[in-house]
């Protein structure tokens, strides 16, 4: 029997497509991994945990958090990128991962067009904070005396290129007033900081702050996000006190590594999706000082490119580098 060499070769690709097929009909047929590029206890790790407890029920398997800190959530996020694109190995990650550090890092293992992009699932501002002996009242109090004394006043953040210490930059930058950036290796020893009069101000994550300010440690002077915080009643905007179109805030979204199949990334899409609509995930997020604002994957990446554009003119004014 004569075989036709086209024929001969449309039977592999036919047989691969099958396969193909029947790997996402069955999917997901083991556990599912969600890679947190930063160290245990944090908000990424907090609502990656949330969402992984209530998607595992609705795929059928398990949901492993596994955190990979390290390298400014690099190492993590190279991890996934570099992962077998087949949906049983994914990534929740967002601002630092994918706006601030291509613009901080010439060699960076991964770039935002690794990644097909699964949802957004919530967004988290920053708070200006200050310790209750300064006698800071206002943010218009600190503009006030930065600009009695330039080049005096120190804030801290939790490291060098951090979110918080770009929304420093840019405070400073619209104030036309000089502030010390203090960058610390985390949270955790800032917060000490503050709550010991050793820093006069700080510029930490609603998760960080919330405890310190329920506890009256701190006194919150302003929210970075351009919308009041609801965990906050009454602490003003930074752009309320007339900066306009001042707008910082950390984000979370969903990814799996470039080349997982659509169907694949549509089917975890609406069972995220899913989960975040339920309403004790959303009273847990509140709680924890997260906005529960969703958004489908495609939003993500023209997301990620608007507000690069934006902290890249942040970045090159206040000549932020990375040693």
């Amino acid at each position: 029997m004569r075989i036709f060499p086209s024929f001969a070769m449309a039977v592999p690709l036919l047989c691969c497509a099958l396969s193909v097929q029947a790997q996402e009909a069955s999917y997901p047929a083991r556990p599912i991994t969600l890679v947190v590029p930063a160290a245990a206890g944090g908000s990424n790790s907090v609502i990656a945990r949330l969402i992984a407890e209530k998607l595992q029920g609705r795929l059928g398997q398990s949901v492993i958090v596994d955190n990979k800190p390290g390298a400014n959530t690099s190492i993590g996020t190279a991890f996934v990128a570099r992962s077998k694109p087949d949906g049983y190995t994914l990534l929740i990650s967002g601002a630092s991962t994918f706006n601030v550090n291509p613009l901080l890092y010439r060699s960076l293992p991964y770039k935002a067009q690794d990644f097909e992009y699964v949802a957004y699932t919530g967004q988290m501002p920053l708070v200006l904070m200050t310790n209750p002996k300064t006698g800071f009242s206002t943010l218009s109090d600190v503009v006030a005396e930065a600009k009695s004394k330039p080049g005096i006043l120190a804030y801290a953040s939790f490291g060098n290129g951090s979110m918080p210490h770009l929304a420093g930059e840019a405070l400073a930058y619209q104030a036309g007033i000089s502030l010390v950036h203090v960058p610390y290796k985390g949270s955790a020893p800032g917060m000490s900081d503050l709550i010991g009069n050793q820093i006069p101000l700080s510029f930490d994550t609603l998760t960080a702050a919330l405890p310190m300010i329920k506890g009256n440690k701190v006194v919150p002077l302003a929210v970075t996000s351009s919308q009041p915080s609801a965990q906050l009643p009454g602490t003003p905007t930074v752009e309320s006190a007339g900066f306009a179109d001042y707008d910082f805030y950390t984000w979370f979204a969903i990814a799996a590594p470039k080349g997982t199949p659509d169907a694949i990334v549509k089917r975890l899409g609406k069972e995220v999706e899913a989960v975040m609509a339920l309403p004790e995930i959303k009273q847990a997020l509140l709680a924890n000082g997260i906005e529960d604002v969703y958004m489908k994957g495609e939003a993500v990446l023209p997301l990620i490119e608007a507000q690069q554009a934006r902290l890249k003119n942040v970045i090159e004014r206040a000549n932020i580098k990375i040693e």
